[in-house]
């Protein structure tokens, strides 16, 4: 296909979603962030400055990338994945990797500063692409395929993990057993690698105690209303008192230091306090609408390649979107999920960006 042609044409509807999507979480990164930029740092507009500007440059990379070739971008696929690795071990070097909360997550250089498990997750998907494309044939076999696949997505999850952030790992892992099942691994396989990951993981849920204080929330958050269960009970305070059509932007009151970040990992509370029951329906559909367009764009790729980087980069964002959505109404266990286009944060937002941009390109592609 000439390249004019790929320029040319757009996945409008994948494009309506995207901007609806920015322009809601703008608007909601504005009215969560208000009270709190201003108690702490005197700037009211602390925190949507900053989101204002990545959310410009991410819509710039989302342009470049809807021109370049995703098969010019799976060739460095093995140095996307190191670039990764030496990231997610970075974040334990000091002075340069952050320690914010307890968790070590950040890496700071110079002027730059993000989260590099945000970007190992492009890195993993990139590289399952390329690599399940690759070896499709040997994917039934254990040893000669899945098995290299399973050691780097675990080398990936493990260093995440040890930040520690479990729901990147989680994210992450949940990623990779779809496209490892789509391309043909033995479901039997997976049970039993599944099956022998859980040691590892009641390991550190033991070995930190906020993790089992986390899941005893979960089953019973009223047990300790002031308590652990303090942030998650005004959650759902949140979306009661939002009831059907909000209280209205900016006029919602749980975001006054009830809720933890309310800018961040809770703001689809303060959706749902401030634009009610419907807020949050049309919030959830334009994810739902973003995984069908992401689906079929995969499932009309010309190529198998195309068709698993597709559908890694919609489960980017849509397996989050939902866990986090899943998260704040009590759903799962509290982890510290960003919700995609909404949560402030640059590495977060770009990442959406980049990926809604690649999948752009896969859309552009002739049909075969």
């Amino acid at each position: 296909m000439e390249r004019a042609e790929i320029i040319n044409r757009w996945d409008y509807t994948l494009l309506l979603i995207i901007l609806a999507l920015t322009g809601m979480g703008l608007v909601m990164v504005l009215s969560a962030s208000t009270f709190v930029a201003e108690k702490h740092f005197g700037d009211a507009y602390f925190f949507f400055k900053p989101q204002l500007v990545f959310m410009l440059v991410g819509l710039a990379l989302m342009l470049i990338l809807k021109n370049v070739p995703y098969r010019f971008i799976c060739r460095f696929a093995y140095v996307w994945l190191a670039v990764a690795l030496i990231g997610l071990v970075l974040v334990f070097v000091p002075p340069i990797g952050r320690t914010v909360g307890g968790a070590t997550r950040w890496v700071r250089i110079g002027a730059f500063s993000g989260q590099p498990s945000e970007f190992a997750k492009f890195a993993v998907v990139v590289f399952l692409a390329m690599s399940l494309a690759a070896r499709r044939e040997q994917l039934r076999e254990f040893k000669r395929g899945l098995l290299p696949h399973l050691a780097v997505v675990g080398l990936v999850a493990a260093l995440i993990i040890i930040e520690p952030d479990l729901g990147s790992a989680v994210t992450v892992i949940t990623i990779s057993a779809v496209l490892l099942f789509v391309a043909g691994a033995r479901l039997w396989h997976l049970l039993i690698m599944a099956a022998a990951a859980l040691p590892p993981v009641a390991f550190f849920v033991m070995r930190h105690g906020y993790q089992l204080k986390r899941i005893a929330t979960y089953l019973s958050p009223w047990e300790d209303p002031q308590g652990a269960g303090y942030h998650i009970i005004h959650s759902f305070y949140a979306f009661t008192l939002g009831g059907l059509f909000g209280v209205g932007p900016g006029a919602g009151r749980q975001k006054l230091f009830f809720l933890p970040e309310p800018h961040t990992d809770f703001i689809f509370s303060v959706v749902g306090e401030e634009l009610g029951f419907t807020g949050v329906l049309v919030v959830s559909l334009l994810f739902l609408l973003l995984i069908w367009r992401g689906v079929t764009i995969a499932l009309e790729s010309p190529e198998i390649e195309g068709t698993y980087l597709a559908l890694g980069l919609t489960l980017i964002i849509g397996v989050q979107a939902f866990m986090n959505m899943f998260v704040v109404t009590g759903l799962l266990p509290t982890k510290g999920l960003a919700l995609p286009f909404f949560s402030y944060g640059g590495s977060s937002l770009l990442m959406n960006f980049i990926c809604v941009g690649i999948l752009m390109n896969i859309a552009a592609q002739e049909r075969r």
